[in-house]
């Protein structure tokens, strides 16, 4: 499997946290940009400093902006803890954010790695949209980007019925990303539903003796006591998923090309991704919509970034 390099916008939260530690075992970790979205910025940012620290890597990360472009938005802090990480009072890390925002340091390292860089936006679209808005030409120098994001027949997880909670919490950004960018990877909610991680396997691999799978077990009881309250029979892991792709391409085995806009209007759909399934408008698509992957390939992503492979 090649070895990108990979920059991570996020917003740790459990999901999250899976997610950059499997692009650090699998992946040359540029920087994680963050946003506030799951839980406010001040979590988010030590939520990121700490799980590099368990990793024991000396990625950057850049905090960035601390509120949606336009619109307050409700947190996700009922599932993933008060501090995202589900409450478990763990010691912060010593380390610092850099000074450089976010949105700054996409566009600086869309320079430095031109054409190399694989961009993985895993949170509210909050920074991206910034950094485009500054600089129009930064898609020009991204060789990938992998969106988490959306719910592409309306089957959402956000306060309207059809948003998912990414483009539900910021609907202006993801506008700007989706009607500004030539074309990128859409990893939707939907998707996600569909390969939800069984319990008995999750917990099987949250049992490796490894730091990483220790502390993320720590941090996951929350969420995935919510999810068995909830009655859902599988672990869902949204930003894991949106990360397995980026970093094994051949993971995708059912996928659509399609146009993909976003409602910023709709009293009831305010936030949803809307996709031109028949190609009736007439434009270009710019997705290619992920519709499976091959579970066992993901699973085994995730194994390994536990050290339970």
């Amino acid at each position: 499997m090649e070895k990108y390099k990979i920059l991570i916008d996020t917003d740790p939260g459990v999901d999250d946290a899976l997610a950059i530690l499997m692009a650090h075992e699998h992946a040359q970790v540029l920087g994680l940009s963050i946003a506030a979205g799951n839980v406010g910025i001040e979590h988010t940012v030590a939520n990121g400093l700490k799980l590099i620290e368990v990793i024991g890597a000396d990625t950057p990360v850049f905090a960035g902006c601390a509120t949606p472009l336009v619109h307050a938005a409700a947190d996700a802090a009922y599932v993933h803890g008060q501090d995202g990480f589900g409450d478990t009072g763990y010691t912060p890390s010593t380390r610092s954010a850099e000074s450089e925002h976010a949105a700054l340091a996409i566009l600086r390292l869309s320079h430095v790695h031109a054409g190399n860089l694989v961009l993985v936006a895993m949170a509210p679209l909050t920074n991206l949209a910034l950094a485009l808005r500054l600089d129009p030409t930064l898609p020009q120098r991204v060789a990938k980007l992998v969106i988490m994001g959306g719910a592409v027949t309306g089957r959402g997880n956000y306060e309207t019925v059809p948003a998912e909670f990414n483009i539900g919490f910021d609907p202006e950004a993801a506008h700007v990303v989706f009607s500004t960018w030539p074309h990128f990877v859409l990893v939707d909610w939907e998707a996600t539903v569909q390969h939800g991680i069984e319990f008995a396997r999750i917990e099987a691999l949250l049992a490796a003796s490894d730091p990483r799978a220790q502390f993320y077990r720590a941090i996951s009881q929350k969420t995935r006591d919510w999810t068995r309250a909830g009655g859902r029979p599988k672990l869902l892991i949204a930003d894991a998923l949106a990360m397995a792709v980026a970093l094994d391409p051949d993971i995708v085995t059912r996928a659509k090309e399609r146009r993909v806009a976003v409602e910023i209007n709709g009293a009831l759909t305010r936030g949803a991704t809307v996709v031109d399934w028949d190609s009736r408008l007439g434009r270009p698509a710019n997705a290619q919509i992920v519709l499976e992957v091959d579970q066992s390939r993901f699973e085994s992503l995730i194994a390994s970034a536990l050290g339970a492979g």
